[in-house]
């Protein structure tokens, strides 16, 4: 576990715990003494996000929404233990994705099918339904009124169709969920934050991600607030180099013609050495393992991801 960052406009970076210290956050959002959560990680997060409430002089009551940018389950899986943990909380969800967090047996099928029962439940633990009542669907445009401070809710599909993005008026930044990529600060160098784009499967459209990233940098924020991790600011530079991946990694996945698992094992192969390329390009002297390492799940999604756009 990381410790919890605390910004300025009463914004905190928890640790998810999820996977290894510094890969997925939740972002809470503390406003006259109540508190929004943007994601939830996993069942296994809860106790965290409680002991920053906590920390925060707020017991669970103080919730007011939990908001997942969309439905993975890194993203979305403990949103169900939110709602039983914390009475007067809502939970905010794009209108595609509603469904899946009320009856998650969908999301929970897929999940077994990909990892297997005992490797589902030490990564997700039980996924709780969300009781309908205390669902809000929030549309393109959908606006909350958080205690003075307005959050704005802003359709980006791409990484997936049940994916928005927050904007925050206090801050004027943006919770960007998966749409505005992937910084982990192992990669920080001098503070400049090296970025890549999450194609993570089966909702990944190219295009549609483009125009995504595009719309939030329209928006002129400062900062953005990562699940993958945390805040990044410098925006216009990192916007180009995320269209930049989007593009090669679309050109590397038209490159690969072999079928089956010679067809997977390529693009894996250059997909990661097109990110630890853009890394050193970046200034990064981590060791090439090290970053592998750090790399590895990314790359196998991604690989995936583009994979599965390639045979629509």
């Amino acid at each position: 576990m990381t410790p919890t960052q605390h910004h300025e406009h009463g914004i905190h970076t928890i640790d998810a715990g999820y996977l290894r210290p510094g890969l997925a956050s939740i972002h809470l959002i503390a406003q006259a003494g109540h508190a929004a959560l943007v994601d939830t990680g996993t069942r296994h997060s809860v106790p965290h996000i409680l002991a920053t409430l906590a920390e925060l002089g707020m017991g669970p009551e103080a919730v007011d929404y939990v908001i997942a940018t969309h439905v993975h389950l890194d993203h979305a899986g403990a949103a169900g233990a939110l709602l039983a943990a914390c009475p007067n909380a809502r939970l905010v969800v794009h209108p595609k994705g509603a469904r899946h967090l009320i009856d998650p047996a969908r999301l929970v099928a897929g999940s077994l099918a990909v990892y297997g029962e005992a490797l589902f439940r030490r990564l997700y633990g039980d996924i709780i339904p969300a009781p309908a009542e205390r669902v809000i669907e929030a549309d393109d445009g959908h606006r909350i009124d958080f205690h003075g401070r307005a959050l704005t809710f802003i359709d980006t599909p791409g990484h997936a169709r049940h994916h928005f993005c927050v904007h925050d008026s206090a801050s004027n930044s943006i919770f960007t969920g998966d749409t505005f990529g992937i910084s982990y600060r192992e990669f920080d160098v001098e503070g400049r934050p090296f970025i890549f784009p999450t194609t993570t499967p089966v909702q990944f459209e190219p295009e549609a991600l483009h125009a995504s990233i595009d719309r939030l940098l329209a928006l002129n924020p400062d900062a953005a607030y990562l699940t993958h991790y945390g805040r990044v600011t410098n925006l216009a530079t990192l916007d180009g180099q995320l269209h930049t991946l989007i593009d090669e990694f679309v050109r590397l996945t038209c490159a690969v013609e072999e079928e089956g698992v010679a067809r997977h094992g390529a693009l894996k192969s250059s997909i990661e050495t097109c990110l630890l390329d853009a890394a050193r390009a970046h200034g990064c002297s981590l060791e090439t393992e090290h970053m592998r390492e750090l790399l590895a799940s990314d790359v196998e999604l991604n690989t995936q991801g583009l994979l599965a756009w390639r045979d629509k």
